[in-house]
């Protein structure tokens, strides 16, 4: 069975034309993290979540795919 992915991170980095390792800097994580979540290997804490997008200028609710 195929997993959903929670989360939209590498979608919303392309529209916003931000790379991962832009986000590895500006949230002080590694790249290898950031690209472990923007494919959906593992998932960032909720705090993290709120600091992704403050840097994006988003609200958080882009960030995450529906459950509906």
């Amino acid at each position: 069975m195929q997993e959903i992915p929670i989360n939209r991170l590498k979608a919303v980095l392309a529209e916003k034309q931000k790379t991962s390792k832009w986000l590895a800097n500006q949230l002080n994580k590694s790249e290898t993290t950031v690209s472990r979540w923007c494919r959906n290997e593992i998932q960032p804490s909720l705090e993290t979540m709120t600091q992704i997008a403050h840097e994006l200028k988003i609200d958080i609710k882009e960030l995450l795919n529906s459950t509906m």
